[in-house]
């Protein structure tokens, strides 16, 4: 069981954000020597078209607080986690500035792994509502929005050739549909093409490589 959710704003100075909450189980059998089977998993990224310095450390301060309580070492190993998860190798580029994402948590219990699932996901709108507000108001044209479309060509890859969730569920016959939600509703691709230097377009670049933010 779990909540999944891409957000695809149609404002290009508001970021695409994905976050992500999942347990899994499998119940010992009645009658058996065994044990329930269980691990949590989930995350949260941001996706920027115009980034801001401001934003990204902003999302990546509530991320680090989030995980706070349950240890100092989770926000730096599950930022590596989700700065080497969300990669396009092809593109030698992060899908944008990363955040926190882990799989398969069962070490320290069901009751402390949920806690720190939960603290995971409580820590969703507090990550991304301010930027939304920052953001939202700003003036943007034509022009933006074509830039939005050709970087969310690269989300789209992403998704149809990494992500894990997306080729499980396809190959194993889910709902086609539902699986493919998490994809923008508009996106396109242009052969070799770079923004011109100096400009707007060409600032992203700086942000789509790990870096620390906090």
């Amino acid at each position: 069981m779990g909540v999944s959710m891409v957000l695809h704003p149609r404002n290009p100075y508001v970021p695409t954000t994905h976050m992500n909450v999942r347990m899994f189980i499998a119940a010992a059998r009645p009658g058996h020597a065994e044990s329930d089977v269980f691990w949590f998993g989930g995350g949260i990224d941001l996706t920027p078209y115009y980034p801001f310095e401001e934003d990204a450390r902003h999302f990546h301060t509530v991320c680090r607080d989030a995980l706070a309580a349950h240890g100092a070492e989770y926000y730096p190993r599950y930022k590596r986690w989700c700065d080497e998860y969300f990669f396009l190798k092809h593109r030698n580029e992060t899908r944008g500035i990363g955040g926190i994402f882990f799989d398969d948590l069962n070490a320290p219990g069901f009751d402390a792994s949920f806690a720190l699932t939960r603290s995971v996901g409580d820590a969703f709108l507090p990550s991304y509502l301010p930027i939304v507000e920052r953001r939202r108001e700003l003036a943007y044209a034509e022009r933006e929005r074509d830039f939005q479309a050709y970087r969310r060509g690269r989300y789209v890859e992403f998704n149809l050739v990494f992500d894990r969730g997306t080729l499980f569920g396809l190959q194993s016959g889910g709902r086609t549909e539902s699986i493919l939600l998490s994809m923008p509703p508009l996106a396109q691709w242009r052969y070799d093409w770079q923004p011109e230097a100096g400009t707007p377009e060409a600032e992203l670049a700086a942000y789509l490589t790990p870096r620390d933010w906090v």
